[in-house]
């Protein structure tokens, strides 16, 4: 290995190393929707041992939600412009990526199999919260403060 590719290397490893997999934006934009709309949730699943580490958890609803980023979950709606396949080291990034899909496919089947309802939120969908919004309700029905109002 020439030390222009090792350097090359330890750069890209730096690179990945700065990449966050908890409290990323979009993760954060859906947090503080769902919170401002009424709902709570848990985070990760720390100490439940559900497949996939989802996102939020809400346990007496039995529903879990996944925010995915477009680019590391290949997502393959075409308006999405962040779902771009790489061009470079295909070899490299084409088995990896695909094997995020699969393993999502395995822990949302999982899930769905133990009595979980599953919602996958994708990155481009936090650009507009109105539809994010009507979404969210839409999976997990009426929030205890919405219901709480409807009540008064």
């Amino acid at each position: 290995m020439t030390d222009e590719s090792t350097q090359i290397d330890q750069h890209r490893s730096w690179n990945m190393s700065r990449i966050r997999s908890v409290d990323t934006k979009p993760e954060m934009i859906v947090r503080r929707l769902i919170h401002s709309l009424g709902y709570r949730y848990r985070l990760h699943g720390k100490g439940m041992k559900l497949p996939g580490r989802p996102d939020l958890i809400f346990t007496s609803r039995r529903k879990i939600v996944f925010v995915h980023g477009c680019y590391w979950h290949l997502h393959d709606d075409p308006s999405c412009n962040r779902g771009n396949r790489p061009k470079s080291r295909t070899d490299y990034w084409g088995p990896k990526l695909e094997g995020n899909r699969a393993r999502d496919a395995r822990n949302t089947r999982a899930l769905e199999e133990a009595g979980w309802s599953v919602m996958v939120i994708w990155e481009c969908e936090t650009k507009d919260i109105e539809a994010l919004k009507d979404k969210i309700v839409d999976f997990l029905g009426p929030s205890r403060s919405t219901s709480d109002l409807q009540q008064a």
